[in-house]
């Protein structure tokens, strides 16, 4: 049976059998393909962690990717405000699962760096912020908080799949899982693993300008591609509102039309805007809640906004 087209690289020759067959990699047309030597060292037929992955995941109600096109646009501190905007109801069980390999911040931003992961006979034990909010990254790992973090792809996928399969999450209402950005192993690993047990959707964050919007469409091409519902799009640092005179300023000129035309051309729901503040970033650096300490603010308004209308998406 010939592979479907889902199943085959997009840089493939044009013969490929398909990266699931037994003849992958060792075909005549795969000679002189980029991805040869990984689809004939790649193991064939289902992988035998999924079911201990779905047995995990079966207890978590909503799972939602977060997403960037380009680092540095906020996706991270995005990912933290949701996850303490949400665990501000004591009933609700949220978790967050941070697969940014090689640049791990979350630790810092929800306030727990330094802390260590504890296993049982049940499995890795998530470093909790508060009693019904837990957090796991390789950050807990790092001897040195300075330490890079080096990891080919396989090791990379590796440590994703121990996340799902052997942390103990519990029953959870949410699991926000925090990408690096850009379309890699991570995405690939985390999509193609949670695909059993059903993925809610992905929220892309972005900044206005022209040069992140171009990403982000190379995000959104990825999400089709690889089946992911898309939940909307949320625009960050969009323009600058003072702390003391509430004046607002734009930062990053929206010289295409911003989110706003992209969400319209793409037919993609716009979530919302969230105003630059610097007291998001300070409080990021110091791990609290910007909203808890920030109410009136008016990015405190759009982050609820925001997840108020995600709450109704996926709800």
């Amino acid at each position: 049976m010939s592979p479907s087209k889902e199943e085959i690289p997009n840089n493939a020759n044009e013969h490929c059998p398909g990266p699931e067959s037994e003849k992958a990699g060792k075909e005549d047309a795969c000679a002189g393909c980029p991805n040869q030597q990984i689809c004939a060292t790649t193991p064939k037929g289902p992988d035998p962690d999924l079911p201990a992955i779905n047995e995990r995941m079966k207890h978590v109600q909503h799972k939602i990717l977060v997403l960037s096109g380009k680092g540095g646009v906020g996706k991270s501190s995005f990912t933290s405000q949701l996850a303490f905007a949400l665990s501000q109801d004591e009933d609700r069980q949220v978790g967050v699962m941070d697969i940014d390999i090689c640049g791990p911040s979350v630790p810092t931003i929800m306030g727990v760096a330094g802390e260590q992961i504890h296993q049982s006979n049940t499995g890795w034990q998530p470093v909790y912020v508060q009693e019904n909010l837990g957090v796991m990254s390789i950050g807990f790992m790092l001897a040195d908080q300075n330490d890079a973090v080096i990891w080919r792809g396989p090791k990379k996928n590796g440590l994703i799949k121990q996340f799902l399969r052997d942390v103990e999450w519990g029953k959870l209402d949410y699991l926000l899982v925090d990408t690096p950005p850009g379309t890699s192993d991570e995405h690939l690993s985390v999509s193609t693993y949670l695909k059993p047990s059903g993925v809610d959707g992905a929220v892309i964050v972005t900044t206005p300008q022209e040069v992140a919007l171009q990403d982000v469409r190379k995000e959104i091409d990825f999400c089709h591609k690889a089946g992911i519902p898309i939940l909307g799009l949320v625009e960050n640092m969009s323009g600058f509102v003072c702390p003391n005179c509430q004046g607002e300023s734009v930062i990053f000129p929206p010289t295409s039309g911003g989110a706003q035309a992209l969400a319209e051309e793409l037919g993609i729901t716009l979530l919302g805007r969230i105003p630059l503040d610097p007291r998001v970033a300070k409080s990021c650096d110091m791990g609290i809640s910007f909203l808890d300490e920030y109410p009136d603010s008016p990015a405190c308004a759009a982050f609820e906004h925001i997840i108020e209308k995600l709450q109704g998406l996926v709800e």
